[in-house]
């Protein structure tokens, strides 16, 4: 099991040294890899009755800038978007700006990609919410032809791209595409497309069964054992340090072959205190 740091972006804010601090603690801790979380906007719950999620004040790094920049800081590290709110992003875009983010790292780029859940950020960024689950995987589809081939004439429903394409490639070739999400229809992508499933919940029964689940769609797709990874997440603010074994265990009981330790919420302070915490994990 490969393990990795989610970045605690909600609670470390944008002191540059203290970033840099915890990104050489996860690399000199000897972590595989470091993911972040993506958000491009944060809605004002002022108006909104029972918005219970992330709002304005909750700090989000641009998910390409951050991994460049830690890329700098910490090289060696896989670097991981866990995950990347596809949908309302130009396809085109993502895909260069991810071949020049894979080929700086020397190939050691990580995309996780999902529909999300929040309209705000398609109506600011002007794409469709409603249609998202429906566009998402013809731009995975897309994504892997301009990382693939040196040209490119794709006709879909949704995109057009006419005899051309990226240069400079990026070293992976394509980038791996994990999927996030929980839904059903997300299980079923990730089987029949993913790279790996990001699930989201702990590791008990159900998730063994969801796990399963997208080992079998795997399987119908004709794809071979094996071919779609699991990253559990193991939330400190859920699981004390007392029972970080035995959730690790749990977690490779139901198929993990990567696991992030997640120490937002718990109650730090300072900087310092996640750094401790990645240390002693």
């Amino acid at each position: 099991m490969r393990i990795g740091a989610i970045f605690p972006q909600l609670e470390i804010g944008t002191d540059l040294a203290e970033m840099r601090a915890y990104l050489e603690a996860v690399r000199d801790a000897g972590y595989d890899h470091l993911a972040i979380y993506d958000h491009v906007l944060g809605a004002d719950p002022a108006d909104r009755p029972g918005w219970d999620r992330y709002t304005h004040e909750d700090s989000f790094h641009e998910v390409f800038v951050f991994l460049a920049w830690a890329a700098a800081v910490v090289p060696g590290l896989e670097l991981v978007v866990d995950v990347l709110v596809l949908p309302q992003r130009q396809t085109a875009l993502v895909a260069k700006q991810a071949a020049t983010l894979d080929l700086l790292t020397g190939g050691r780029l990580r995309l996780g990609v999902g529909v999300g859940w929040n309209a705000v950020e398609y109506e600011a960024l002007g794409e469709s919410f409603g249609t998202r689950g429906a566009r998402v995987e013809e731009q995975i589809a897309l994504l892997r032809a301009l990382w693939t081939d040196r040209v490119v004439t794709f006709a879909g429903q949704h995109h057009t791209v006419t005899a051309a394409g990226l240069h400079p490639m990026p070293v992976q070739r394509p980038i791996p595409v994990w999927i996030g999400g929980g839904a059903g229809v997300t299980l079923r992508r990730a089987g029949r497309l993913g790279d790996g499933w990001f699930p989201q919940g702990a590791p008990d029964a159900d998730m063994a069964e969801k796990i399963a689940q997208v080992h079998a769609h795997a399987a119908d797709a004709g794809r071979p054992p094996g071919a779609v990874g699991i990253q559990g997440l193991l939330r400190h603010a859920a699981t004390p340090p007392e029972e970080w074994v035995e959730e690790i265990g749990r977690w490779s009981a139901v198929g993990a072959t990567h696991l992030g330790i997640d120490t937002m919420r718990a109650g730090y302070a300072s900087v310092e205190d996640h750094i401790d915490a990645v240390r002693r994990f």
